[in-house]
């Protein structure tokens, strides 16, 4: 079992867990949501993509978004996963992301959608 994303308790009060399905979707949502500089350690760690949020609306700024959170997914997790494809959209102002993948371990193919954190599901 892999320590639970966010950090949190359980029933008994041990450290919250799951199992490793969750664990890569948790481990894609912190590449997405976490902006470089964020992390002390790994001032490279992230996509950036919560600074693209405000951006003006434009195939150009699609296209260069999903470049981008592609190249972060295989940077960070390149390891565990195969990236197939990324789509990125942003609909009255909250921010989606669907990312289809394949776990390399298990060759089980996933589509997982993600919404940026502090937006109205």
């Amino acid at each position: 079992m892999n320590v639970g994303f966010p950090y949190r308790f359980d029933a008994t009060g041990r450290t919250g867990t799951v199992d490793d399905d969750t664990h890569v979707k948790d481990m894609i949502a912190q590449v997405l949501f976490t902006s470089p500089g964020e992390r002390v350690m790994r001032p490279d760690f992230g996509s950036g993509l919560l600074a693209l949020t405000f951006e003006p609306s434009s195939f150009e700024l699609a296209a260069t978004t999903q470049f981008l959170v592609q190249a972060s997914l295989q940077q960070w997790l390149g390891h565990l996963i195969t990236v197939e494809s990324v789509q990125v959209s942003g609909d009255d102002g909250v921010l989606r992301v669907s990312v289809d993948y394949v776990i390399r371990r298990t060759r089980q193919r996933r589509t997982d959608q993600f919404t940026a954190p502090g937006a109205a599901a």
